[in-house]
């Protein structure tokens, strides 16, 4: 079995990553300029900068949470020094299969931080809670799977959550404190 070591390794650098990006790349570097740390937390971050820690992000292109999720992690690694590699999730089944979500789901984007030994020290994803209700709020009112409506009107959700990922700071924040409530437990 491929350690977290490996993985990382193996991983695309963050920079390289975001250059290839074909479907969000826009919107994620939009999100990484509108986005910052808050001054008064960069104490944490700096206390954070001493476990010397690591992400491996499990992520795709087209996925719209990691659109506005990278981005924030990126601002986050800067500030506590966290070298950040990407996996890719449907390249890397073997790694995405031991971090499903509710047991079942390949759902991206993953965040494993890692110690320099290769330990996990921490998993974030795919999304902040208060994010995931949002989206959930907004997928109510969706007809059945099997409705004519259904793919139509899943599109237009679809493409709202994706402008509100891009746009809404109260989101973004909420991604903050998400992650950084994940690194506090490191």
């Amino acid at each position: 079995m491929t350690t977290l070591n490996e993985w990382f390794e193996k991983g695309i650098p963050a920079k390289e990553f975001i250059s290839s990006l074909k479907v969000h790349k826009e919107n994620l570097q939009s999100v990484q300029e509108g986005f910052s740390i808050p001054a008064e937390d960069q104490g944490f971050f700096d206390e954070v900068k001493m476990k010397e820690l690591r992400t491996i992000c499990i992520t795709e292109d087209w996925c719209g949470d990691a659109m506005m999720n990278i981005p924030i992690l990126l601002n986050i690694s800067e500030a506590a020094n966290i070298e950040t590699r990407m996996v890719l999730r449907d390249q890397n089944l073997e790694l995405m299969d031991q971090y499903l979500t509710n047991g079942t789901s390949r759902s991206i984007p993953i965040f494993i931080f890692i110690d320099k030994n290769g330990e996990e020290k921490a998993v974030w994803g795919p999304r902040a809670p208060k994010v995931q209700e949002y989206v959930m709020e907004l997928r109510s009112d969706l007809p059945a799977k099997d409705d004519e409506r259904f793919e139509p009107e899943q599109k237009a959700v679809i493409k709202k959550i994706t402008a509100a990922f891009a746009e809404e700071k109260h989101l973004w924040d909420e991604v903050y404190g998400s992650i950084k409530e994940a690194l506090a437990g490191c």
